[in-house]
């Protein structure tokens, strides 16, 4: 029995032992094969950034809109180009040659509260954040912060929907209009609407409107979707203004002066071009409407992303930290000059492309001077308003069948001769837009209409 025993704890040994060696084994083989599968995609990725013309992850320099030039972009026709939303991935190139100088490590513990500063109006705001607004307002002039209180927001469509709650009379016999000047930004009529609120209702073009009774207008300058410049249009007593100034930024538009409205909204997706942070914020000069639009975000969704919020600081940090020569300065345009360089490029390539076709017309825009880039130019807006010409009736329709995403004028309250297309996407994209409309002429327009026959 003990010689069993003996015989059966040796065999067992055994197995264990070639198991524990067999195991030693498979771990060498496996780590050595993703030691090889990651030096292999290491070296794939160095090759793709040699290749792309990027620097460096660890780079820190500020680029030039010259620093990559597009190549000789072949377009067969077949390929779809959706320049319908504004989605600003134009900026990714500015962002990934600049490195790791906006990244920021948030620990597991950090942020469990709702609370950012409990003794705060708006007790969800991050104070980094709210410093780095105004700083980065001082820096460009574009807006007055002193005795404004701070509200921030899921993006600016959030901020407008607090702000609509904040203004419109809890008490009032019917709810209160909200009229924009045609064009006028195409989510205004549904984001008014959706809720079905009581408080307030979308009552169309501010050109027409002619109620008695108080009302909100809504003025965007620049103005989505047609870049113009834009001052209140109903001016009648018993009138309340919100100002959305997405785009009252250097690389889109000359700033004169400082706006010191009642209420302005900003966003950071199209002020930096992080449009997946969802941050936007309000300049509030009355503090019970300001209390009452943190009221409305407070039930709404409980406050803002303290995450989002903390990055959006390190990003207008970078930004502002350039422009006042912060640490050691490197070669390369900061931010808002790479942004002007590359919109003046585009706008050029764009109105070249609309020169070669001759079926197509732009808006011309005036030039002023800018404080912050010390020199004049016109406004370069982020969205080109885009007509159609030859007897096209719908542009949209006519530019989707080349595969051609855009808006149509429709949704902006005006004729459907005209279409939106952002001027954000990325660079191959943009390209593609401008050589495919460059080759599209009088022929292609007589088929279109004999087609709609």
């Amino acid at each position: 029995m003990g010689k069993l025993s003996s015989v059966f704890s040796m065999r067992h040994f055994l197995v264990l032992s070639l198991a524990l060696n067999v195991c030693l084994i498979s771990r060498v083989v496996y780590e050595g094969e993703n030691w090889r599968e990651e030096e292999q995609r290491r070296a794939l990725m160095a090759d793709t950034s040699q290749k792309s013309a990027h620097v460096s992850r660890s780079s820190s320099t500020p680029p030039s809109p010259s620093t990559v030039t597009s190549p000789e972009i072949k377009d067969d026709g077949e390929r779809v180009i959706n320049l319908d939303h504004g989605d600003p991935t134009m900026y990714e190139r500015f962002w990934q040659q600049l490195g790791d100088i906006t990244t920021i490590v948030i620990s597991g513990w950090q942020f469990t509260s709702y609370f950012s500063d409990a003794k705060n109006l708006c007790w969800f705001l991050e104070p980094d954040f709210a410093k780095q607004i105004i700083r980065l307002h001082k820096i460009v002039g574009n807006a007055a912060t002193d005795n404004y209180h701070i509200v921030v927001g899921t993006g600016s469509t959030q901020l407008f929907q607090a702000a609509l709650f904040a203004l419109s009379p809890p008490d009032a016999s019917e709810p209160m209009s909200v009229v924009s000047a045609a064009p006028f930004y195409s989510s205004y009529p549904s984001v008014t609407d959706f809720l079905k609120s009581g408080l307030y209702k979308w009552a169309g073009d501010a050109y027409t409107f002619n109620k008695d009774g108080p009302y909100i207008e809504l003025v965007t300058s620049p103005n989505n979707p047609d870049g113009s410049i834009r001052q209140p249009v109903v001016n009648r007593s018993g009138g309340i203004l919100v100002h959305d100034f997405a785009y009252f930024w250097p690389q889109y538009t000359p700033i004169s002066s400082p706006a010191d409205h009642d209420l302005m909204l900003f966003t950071v997706s199209k002020a930096t071009g992080h449009a997946g942070m969802r941050l936007g914020w309000a300049l509030v000069k009355d503090k019970e409407v300001a209390e009452k639009m943190t009221k409305f975000i407070e039930l709404n969704t409980i406050g803002v992303s303290k995450d989002s919020q903390q990055r959006a600081a390190k990003v207008l940090q970078v930004i502002s930290d350039s422009y006042e020569h912060v640490g050691n300065p490197k070669k390369g345009s900061p931010f808002f000059h790479f942004s002007h360089s590359l919109m003046e490029e585009r706008w050029n390539a764009l109105r070249s492309a609309v020169k070669r076709s001759g079926l197509f017309s732009l808006p011309e825009f005036p030039s002023g001077f800018c404080n912050f880039l010390g020199q004049p130019f016109p406004s370069q807006p982020a969205f080109a308003w885009l007509k159609c010409l030859g007897g096209i009736e719908d542009c949209g329709k006519f530019l989707k069948k080349h595969k051609i995403l855009t808006r149509s004028g429709k949704h902006f309250g005006v004729s459907p001769e005209y279409v939106r297309v952002s001027m954000l996407d990325r660079d191959d994209s943009f390209s593609l837009f401008t050589k495919r409309l460059s080759s599209l002429h009088l022929s292609q327009s007589k088929d279109h209409q004999e087609e709609s026959l």
